[in-house]
């Protein structure tokens, strides 16, 4: 109970962030008064230190790439490239804001396309003169994207991160199960956001007010190196996890290049136009406090008995077949992780996954299972993922408030079928793997 009552604590001043605490200093208190009261011990912080520092790090890294790309205009040139290659058709422009919402969440994380994406994509239907209607609906579409279609990579999501190094799992073979899988959560989820808001889209859109998209770039340099940088980047993953190189390591790198480049360092910073400062500055660390304060917590709660719960929970459903195992593990891990936040949630479905008495086969669709559902689950809530949280902020920022109700309202009726159809995709997929 002890454990219980510090979490739920934590969670509350997490989201609430009183007196601008932010994410991590509320995390670090949590955890500082679970090391106080003896829920946790010192020696467990070196425990999960070293299962989130990797991932926590690359996504640092990511966002701080992100931040340097959008302001050098590469994501607005998208945007506006997708906007006139609608031609005029509204659902052709709302299948091609899914697919570049799926495609940055991919290489970017799900955080990044939702943050990054969505201002851009307002701004756009803004000067498309689209009624609040069916903004709403391209809204909604890039949020939930975001999320659902982060399974590819193991970069694509923190989830991803965490699971992969946790079970050892390598580049190479996550996106050899997961590219297929995401490819169907991808489809599924064009499928159910068509239907729930066909009727808000126009039909009809003119593109005579928007700007060329030459003239979103800012920064020549940065836009002509982005998709060499990018490329190296993605075969450096599959070429490094043999070696054992953590992600960290080498999306920092990227990163690190991407810094030199934006802020011209041979030059003395002389022709620069991006703000390498201020990307720094608006880099996402308070995640490194999160991170350690959060999960810290949940090693508590684990270590109370959760763990175990879930473990003996998972042995069951193993029994009743890998179907109902598959099926079964995302749909708990969706709902804990609606209820507790996604990243949390990750490291006691691995814990418990760890922890339960199943075959190795079954122990992979679990495994994979997990991801799922820690990845699409949170749109259940808007406390499921962090994403969503910061998403909805930005969303008020530019004046558009999306309440609780309104919001799970939307997620309930939309996460449950994409989800079960992503993990129906995995179960099928790791069947044929098998049997070949």
């Amino acid at each position: 109970m002890l454990a219980l009552i510090i979490f739920a604590v934590t969670l509350i001043l997490v989201i609430w962030q009183p007196r601008g605490l932010g994410i991590g200093w509320s995390a670090l208190g949590g955890a500082l008064v679970a090391l106080l009261l003896g829920v946790v011990q010192w020696t467990d912080v070196a425990i999960v230190w070293h299962i989130v520092w990797d991932a926590t790090f690359t996504f640092v890294a990511l966002i701080v790439i992100s931040l340097i790309l959008d302001a050098a205009g590469f994501f607005t040139w998208a945007a506006l490239h997708v906007a006139r290659w609608g031609h005029g058709r509204g659902p052709w422009l709302f299948i091609l804001i899914v697919l570049l919402g799926a495609m940055i969440a991919a290489f970017f994380a799900n955080d990044g396309a939702a943050l990054l994406l969505t201002p851009i994509v307002i701004a756009i239907l803004v000067r498309l003169r689209f009624s609040p209607q069916a903004t709403l609906a391209f809204i909604i579409a890039t949020g939930f994207v975001a999320d659902t279609t982060s399974l590819p990579l193991v970069i694509s999501n923190l989830v991803n991160i965490v699971s992969a190094n946790y079970f050892g799992i390598g580049f190479g073979r996550y996106a050899a199960v997961m590219v297929p899988v995401n490819l169907i959560s991808l489809a599924a989820t064009l499928l159910v956001l068509w239907l729930a808001f066909r009727h808000q889209i126009p039909r009809q859109y003119s593109a005579t007010t928007l700007e060329s998209p030459a003239s979103a770039i800012q920064d020549d340099l940065v836009f002509r190196a982005a998709p060499l940088l990018l490329a190296v980047l993605l075969l450096a993953y599959f070429l490094t996890a043999p070696l054992g190189i953590p992600v960290s390591v080498v999306t920092g790198t990227a990163a690190f290049a991407l810094i030199v480049i934006a802020g011209r360092w041979w030059r003395a910073g002389r022709g620069a136009v991006v703000s390498v400062p201020t990307a720094l500055r608006h880099a996402p660390w308070q995640i490194v406090l999160f991170s350690i304060g959060m999960y810290l917590v949940v090693y508590g709660l684990g270590k109370a008995g959760l763990t175990g719960y879930g473990a003996r929970a998972l042995t069951w459903l193993s029994g009743q077949g890998d179907l109902v195992a598959t099926v079964g593990t995302g749909f708990l891990s969706a709902l804990v992780a609606s209820v507790m936040n996604n990243l949390p949630s990750t490291l006691v479905g691995a814990l418990a996954i760890d922890q339960a008495q199943v075959s190795l086969h079954t122990q992979e669709l679990m495994i994979y299972a997990n991801i799922i559902g820690n990845d699409l689950g949170p749109k259940f809530t808007p406390i499921g993922s962090l994403a969503t949280l910061l998403w909805l902020h930005v969303l008020a920022d530019k004046g558009h408030r999306i309440s609780w109700g309104q919001y799970m309202k939307i997620g309930i009726l939309i996460t449950p079928p994409v989800l079960l159809l992503t993990l129906l995709a995995l179960f099928g997929w790791l069947q044929l793997i098998k049997a070949y």
